[in-house]
């Protein structure tokens, strides 16, 4: 039996959100991403005769392309199918031109795009899905295929031609060949630096240029953050519409706890730059499947729920990720998940704060123990500019359960005269209508989280 903790607000609460700022002018993205991601689940696979189901091919990203519109994922608001590395030839043509891969991607990116959004479904409907495609600014992507340093406009023009809608930047293998040999390491950093910033804003233009709207997703601040300098995160909200600020997710509960920090420790920043058409990006939301599947590196066989994340951890992520106006990309095997995984992503009263058109970045608010508050102005918005609120009560404690109680809601920052509509969003569960002098208590599960709306009362 796990011991309870509890905690009691007594001390006024307030958070300040920042104005808007100059952003990216592409006219998409204008609320988080939502859709598949195919890294995290699948990483490199290549080897099809050993590993039909988790090869990266075509008819993989098909599959998920189905999935998300037959199991209710597009309907709930995940329309991105992303291709992530290691879908190319091992180099280009004779033109300079990226191609895919001829064995694994033998109708071409142009085709499968043409699927992933114009696939009639049963109904008779286009699906109206988007297909996103991945590259690398270094010399070579990642895991060695062939980058776009000195080919950014090329392959800009490329990913157009397809009907593209997203395209993911990574960072590796920036080509430092041309610096001085013999260069001390604070002014190699400082190179790396301007190279990279000139190169993704480079590729920002290029991108306009086509005059196709496509997503940009830049990694160039986590790589900042890598070489222990601080992003402008300003800059990179000019440049990109969503950005990673920090190191890859892994398969653990630890992993999203280190982001978390990372994110608690530089909130300021980070909500600064983030809104409609420029949002933080803390990595994939992973849920797991009933299903063995590949990937490389140090992940080990998987199975549901071992190794990985709990249903309460599942839980807590996504809370987190849509108190923080988060793109919610999923990187699991649709095929075969747990329908009770399959129920969080689901849940619409989250993914509706996620995607509340203010766009405003959550801050944590409150923090003794393990405990976290968290705070984002969502809609709507009474008559006198008073908003209404989301809530994320975060249990970090391994396993003990936290009873928190707010004495009074005036002392989270609500104060409408005419009180709030305050509902637990995953367990569906109404406090009803409370005015400012009341209070409430909610009682959170080891390494999980409760997360609730006040919905603001009118006159």
């Amino acid at each position: 039996m796990t011991r309870m903790v509890s905690w009691i607000f007594f001390i006024w609460i307030s958070a300040s959100w920042p104005v808007s700022l100059r952003a990216l002018d592409n006219g998409v993205a204008l609320t988080p991403p939502m859709g598949w991601l195919s890294w995290a689940a699948f990483g490199c696979q290549t080897d099809c005769s050993r590993y039909p189901l988790s090869c990266i091919n075509e008819a993989l990203y098909m599959d998920m392309a189905d999935r998300l519109v037959e199991d209710g994922y597009l309907e709930a608001g995940y329309n991105l199918v992303n291709i992530d590395d290691c879908w190319s030839e091992m180099k280009r043509d004779s033109n300079d031109q990226l191609v895919a891969d001829r064995t694994r991607f033998p109708s071409g990116i142009k085709q499968l795009a043409r699927y992933v959004r114009t696939q009639v479904d049963s109904n008779m409907h286009d699906r109206n899905l988007k297909l996103g495609i991945y590259g690398d600014f270094g010399t070579e992507t990642c895991a060695r295929y062939p980058g776009s340093l000195y080919f950014l406009k090329l392959d800009a023009q490329t990913f157009a031609s397809w009907d593209v809608d997203m395209l993911k930047l990574d960072g590796c293998n920036v080509d430092v060949s041309l610096m001085p040999a013999e260069i001390c390491l604070e002014r190699l950093v400082a190179l790396v630096e301007i190279s990279v910033v000139t190169g993704y804003s480079e590729m920002s233009r290029y991108l306009n240029e086509t005059g196709r709207r496509i997503i940009y997703s830049c990694s160039w601040p986590a790589y900042e953050v890598s070489l222990r300098i601080k992003p402008d995160y300003l800059s990179v909200a000019q440049s990109c519409n969503m950005w990673r600020n920090y190191n890859d997710i892994s398969l653990s509960w630890h992993s999203i706890l280190k982001i978390i920090d990372f994110y608690d420790k530089n909130e300021d920043d980070l909500a600064a730059a983030s809104g409609p058409g420029r949002w933080n990006d803390p990595d994939m939301v992973k849920t797991f499947s009933q299903h063995l599947f590949y990937c490389e590196h140090t992940c080990a066989t998987l199975i549901i729920g071992y190794p990985g994340l709990s249903i309460d951890q599942a839980r807590a992520q996504m809370a987190v990720w849509c108190i923080w106006s988060a793109p919610l990309l999923m990187s699991n095997d649709l095929r075969f998940i747990s329908p009770y995984y399959r129920e969080i992503l689901l849940n619409k009263k989250a993914i509706a704060v996620d995607q509340d058109p203010l766009g405003i970045m959550g801050r944590l608010i409150y923090k003794s123990g393990y405990v976290s508050v968290y705070k984002k102005p969502i809609t709507p918005v009474s008559k006198t500019n008073q908003h209404s609120y989301a809530f994320v009560f975060l249990n970090r404690h391994p396993t003990d359960r936290a009873v928190v109680t707010v004495e009074k809601l005036e002392l989270i920052g609500l104060q409408n005269p005419f009180g709030y509509q305050v509902e637990d969003v995953f367990d569906n569960f109404s406090y009803g209508h409370l005015m400012p002098s009341a209070g409430f208590q909610c009682d959170v599960r080891p390494t999980s989280a409760v997360m609730l709306t006040a919905i603001i009362a009118q006159n």
